[in-house]
Parts: structure tokens; C-alpha cells; sequence
């Protein structure tokens, strides 16, 4: 008999992301052919800190897990754990599939240090994955800071842990458990935040070190594999605490959408994304190629020739070069760009524009000038 519905769904989705990952590194791995090995059954799980709840049987190993691990110095596939369902579903079939294709699989949990337990549960966690095979697997203990709000920045800090471990290890690749449910969340925040068509794509499937095998599929998926497999998971109180917008949108919004709007809301966010993604890419691509041939021989933006550009790339430019002079990402928002954007379409000899970073946008004889304040 083969495998629950949802574990095979998991298991192709992870196959399908592996095998393109392999593609892109222009080779294909091969496992080496080992005599199978006994495995032996790891020693129960502590007690749960408080507020965690675990489901399935934690004295119970998967079936079906390989018996022949990837060889030594083969290449790392590290997967972001945090004891929750999908990451554990992801990380259960990661270990599953990557073997077959000569590829060594280890974990990252991060204890973000913000509920009592929190250094427990991160420990709890790293056990069951190495117990499940994974190696090498850490706990990574992580400051979060202020900055853009406790979401925003607890993602931040988790990120860097990330990107830290990645490098340290030498991964080619980390492996995050976003479902679809989590892609319509992001979508549904964009749009309360007004953002631009970037942000409504939500969340991409690849984007450098990282990929996200599970955005086809649904929350309730990871949660019937992890049970299928007896695998047990740790549910984060956060995730239920209203005092996080993500949560509100998960508990509160999408369910009275669903009620009022009828089913698949979930998958039609998803599937708005993704058109989104498209558009927003092609923007993108025109964007760089039009900055190319309006920047002068000074560095400095051709404002007659921006203003020939349809607004949507216009305004990329604009941000590309505002980037590039050294404001952050995160702080330079629509309104930043609108204001720049009438040094081009609304010129009335305004003064410099001060945006964030200490950055300077300024018209000067025909062009755009950005350059940080004091340089």
C-alpha cells in the first residue's frame, strides 16, 4: 500500500524542487549504493514546553525513510525547521527524497528567544530531526531587535541566522515551509498595506539560496503527513495571538471570506500571486534594461527620457536607483516614490528629496541625482 495522499503530495512537490535544483547546478547527484543498515529507535522526546502541543507518536520513526544516506562531501540541502507542521512535513520528505539523488539533508531551527521554553523547544526539535536522519541539524539561538515591528523583525533575525548557517555549511540550497495558505496571508497583508504589484506577487518559489517546494499545496496537507507519518509537531502560540497581524488575517479574515465568498478564496489569492509575479517580473526586466540606456556618463538619470516611460517603470527606475545610492529595501515605501516621481512628471524647481538611509534624489540641469547626504 502506498503512502497517505498527502505525504505523496509533499514527497512529489519536494522530488520536483530538488530535481530542479540539480538541474541549476548543471549536474546531476548521485547516491552512492550502500548495504542497508539497521535503524535504530531514538529515545523519546522531553515534555513539550508550555503552550506547545504535540500530535502523533513521537517513539515512532516514519515509514519508508531511505536506509542508504547521501555519501560524505556530497552536497548539503539545509531545510528551516521550526517544530511546527509544515516544516517538519517538509523536513520528513526532504529526507525521504534527497538521498535518491546524492543529496545530504540538515536542518536549521531558530529559538527566537521570545516565549518562555523557547531554548526547550528549539533543543526538543533538533533532536527529532536528527533521530529522523538529518544531519547536520543546530539550534540557533538569535536576537531579535525592534525594528519594523516584532514580525518584522523576528523574520529578520531568523533570515540572518539562516544565511549564516547556509554559508557556514557550505548549502546549496535552504528549504522553507510556506504553503499556500501562507501565500494568500501575504497577499491579503500587501493589499491592506497598499502595495504595489511586488508585494502582491507574494512570496517566489526561488529566490536565491531559498526555495519553497510547498506553496502548492494547503496548511491542512503538512498537518495530515505529519500525523499520516507520526511525526510530531509544536504548535506556536504566536501563531494564534491576535496581537500579530498574520495571525488576525489567519484566524479572523480569510475565514470570514471564506464564509461570505464561498470556498477557494485560499487558492484564488495563491493564483492572484502568481499572475502578479509575472507581470511584476516582466516590469522588472523592462525596468533594468530602460535604466541602462537612461543613465548618463555621470551616473545620473535622463529625466526627459523618464518621463517617456509608462508610470509602472518609471517608477521601478526610481527605485532601482534609489537602492543602488543605498536606501534599505524595507523603508522605502510608495508614497517615497511618488514624491520622486514628481522630480520627473511634476517639475517646479523643488528641492532635494531626503529619503530613507540618508539618501538625497535631486533634479539638477535635465537629470536625476541620487547620492547619500554628505558624500
Amino acid at each position: 500500500m502506498g503512502p497517505h495522499p498527502a505525504v505523496a503530495a509533499i514527497r512529489l512537490a519536494v522530488r520536483r524542487t530538488l530535481t530542479d535544483l540539480a538541474a541549476e547546478a548543471g549536474s546531476t547527484f548521485t547516491a552512492p549504493v550502500r548495504e542497508p543498515r539497521e535503524r535504530t529507535s531514538g529515545a523519546p522526546l522531553a515534555v513539550a514546553a508550555v503552550g506547545t502541543t504535540l500530535i502523533g507518536n513521537a517513539h515512532r520513526h516514519p515509514s519508508g525513510l531511505p536506509r542508504t544516506p547521501a555519501a560524505p562531501g556530497s552536497p548539503l540541502v539545509l531545510v528551516a525547521v521550526s517544530g511546527g507542521a509544515d516544516s517538519m512535513a517538509l523536513a520528513i520528505a526532504t529526507a525521504f527524497e534527497a538521498p535518491k539523488i546524492g543529496l545530504r539533508v540538515g536542518a536549521v531551527t531558530v529559538d527566537h528567544g521570545l516565549q518562555a521554553g523557547s531554548a526547550d523547544r528549539a533543543a526538543q526539535v533538533a533532536e527529532r530531526l536528527r533521530e529522523l536522519g538529518l544531519d547536520p541539524v543546530e539550534a540557533i539561538p538569535v536576537r531579535v531587535g525592534r525594528e519594523g515591528g516584532p514580525e518584522a523583525a523576528a523574520r529578520d533575525a531568523r533570515y540572518a541566522a539562516l544565511d549564516e548557517a547556509a554559508e557556514r555549511h557550505g548549502a546549496v540550497a535552504v528549504l522553507l515551509g510556506h504553503t499556500r495558505d501562507d501565500q494568500a496571508e501575504t497577499v491579503l497583508l500587501g493589499l491592506a498595506r497598499g502595495s504595489g504589484s511586488r508585494s502582491l506577487a507574494g512570496m517566489p518559489a526561488q529566490k536565491g539560496r531559498y526555495r519553497r517546494p510547498l506553496l502548492e499545496l494547503d496548511r491542512a496537507a503538512t498537518r495530515q503527513a505529519c500525523s499520516a507519518q507520526a511525526i510530531p509537531v509544536w504548535d506556536d502560540p504566536h501563531n494564534c495571538d491576535p496581537a500579530f497581524t498574520r495571525s488576525r488575517v489567519r484566524h479572523e479574515v480569510l475565514p470570514v471570506l471564506e464564509k461570505h465568498l464561498g470556498g477557494g478564496v485560499v487558492e484564488a489569492l495563491a493564483r492572484t500571486a502568481r499572475l502578479f509575479r509575472d507581470d511584476a517580473d516582466a516590469l522588472d526586466q523592462w525596468a533594468s534594461l530602460a535604466e541602462r540606456d537612461l543613465r548618463t556618463g555621470e551616473g545620473t538619470l535622463d529625466a526627459a527620457k523618464l518621463a517617456e516611460l509608462p508610470p509602472a517603470v518609471r517608477r521601478r527606475v526610481l527605485r532601482r536607483a534609489a537602492l543602488r545610492a543605498g536606501c534599505p529595501a524595507g523603508d522605502l515605501f510608495a508614497r517615497h516614490l511618488e514624491t520622486i516621481d514628481l522630480l520627473v512628471t511634476g517639475w517646479r524647481g523643488q528641492g532635494p528629496l531626503h529619503l530613507p538611509g540618508g539618501v538625497e534624489a535631486t533634479r539638477r540641469c535635465g537629470t536625476l541625482v541620487f547620492r547619500r547626504q554628505g558624500d
